[in-house]
């Protein structure tokens, strides 16, 4: 990289991997917990209507407050709406994401009518998963549902702003490769009662999250705006890794600027382009999520965590806690622990 304004000598690589940097602290501090909780077979014809309630998760899932669903398909295929969207044809060895674990239609035939997920959906037998086993005597769709809980998706950054629906196919190659194989190989264990694959399949869930949504970012088009655009901008990715790399740090847009190789105007003017908000206003606003994360999933000081997120005093760290929340950070962290 030069210090020069305007020239920058980073190759897309390193670029990838300062988004990517970032990403990943955004994704840690989401407090991601997997887990699988449905084998189904369906065979044609068959439709139904489904939203996920937490307690079908488990004791697995902890004190999330937010649900993100997938459908692995092993064998077969499946049609999925969510209202709104157009309908994606889902097929064996592709997973379908729901980021807002939507009301969503998944059928042979969507133009049937709709049985209700609840009502066919088996209980575990033997402390294994709930099941279904439903439809006619047509084609056999086989799959695997589990879940990403999270404490919040308000104010995250990339889980509030992904699309409804996010499609991913494991079977091509690259990165995901050894997830693919892994997971057919989980899926096959689950489906013959095996025990301990759900835990394999655990991890795995937050693994595919994470190779959705780097594929998603990869492949929005020019012109797109938004937290996961910004990623592929090299100038706004450098700066975004630098803030998620160093929160306590007393940066400035000056700062920023020269450590990108950019004037502060220049910078200023790409990231509110691209990510809404002025570069300050962003790390402002990040620091008081790694905040909340820290109040509800530690046992930190008040002052301690306000440290962590580059407070010089307890006093500074709650009046910008209460403006951003509407309570102080101790009073915020009863209701939510």
């Amino acid at each position: 990289m030069t210090g020069a304004p305007g020239g920058m000598t980073e190759t897309p690589d390193a670029v990838r991997k300062s988004g990517m940097d970032a990403l990943s602290d955004v994704l840690r501090v989401a407090h991601l917990t997997g887990g699988v909780f449905l084998h189904a077979d369906f065979f044609a014809p068959w439709c139904m209507a489904a939203r996920v309630p937490p307690e079908q998760c488990g004791p697995t899932l902890g004190p999330a407050s937010h649900l993100i669903i997938y459908h692995y398909v092993v064998e077969g295929d499946l049609h999925i709406r969510v209202e709104g969207e157009e309908d994606l044809v889902i097929g064996a060895g592709e997973v379908v994401l729901l980021p807002r674990n939507d009301l969503h239609l998944m059928g042979s035939d969507l133009s049937l009518p709709p049985v209700a997920g609840r009502d066919i959906i088996q209980p575990p037998k033997d402390g294994g998963l709930f099941s279904i086993h439903h439809g006619g005597a047509g084609s056999r769709t086989r799959m695997i549902c589990g879940f990403l809980g999270c404490t919040s998706a308000v104010g995250n950054p990339v889980i509030s702003t992904l699309p409804p629906l996010l499609k991913l196919n494991v079977e091509q190659g690259g990165a995901a490769e050894w997830i693919r194989s892994t997971f057919r190989y989980a899926a096959e264990e689950v489906a013959t009662g095996r025990p301990g694959s759900e835990t394999v399949l655990a991890k795995l869930s937050e693994l595919l999250f994470v190779e959705a949504v780097r594929r998603y970012a990869e492949a929005l088009p020019d012109g797109q705006t938004g937290w996961l655009a910004g990623l592929r901008e090299p100038y706004v990715a450098r700066a975004l890794a630098l803030m998620h790399r160093d929160i306590t740090r007393r940066w400035t847009v000056h700062d920023l600027g020269r450590e990108v190789g950019l004037s502060r105007s220049a910078l200023a003017d790409r990231f509110i382009r691209l990510i809404g908000v002025p570069p300050m206003h962003y790390l402002a606003s990040w620091r008081m999520q790694v905040a909340t994360q820290k109040l509800r999933n530690t046992s930190a000081s008040l002052a301690q965590v306000g440290e962590i997120v580059g407070y010089d005093s307890e006093a500074a760290f709650s009046r910008a806690f209460k403006k951003a929340f509407g309570a102080a950070p101790a009073t915020w962290r009863r209701s939510n622990s």
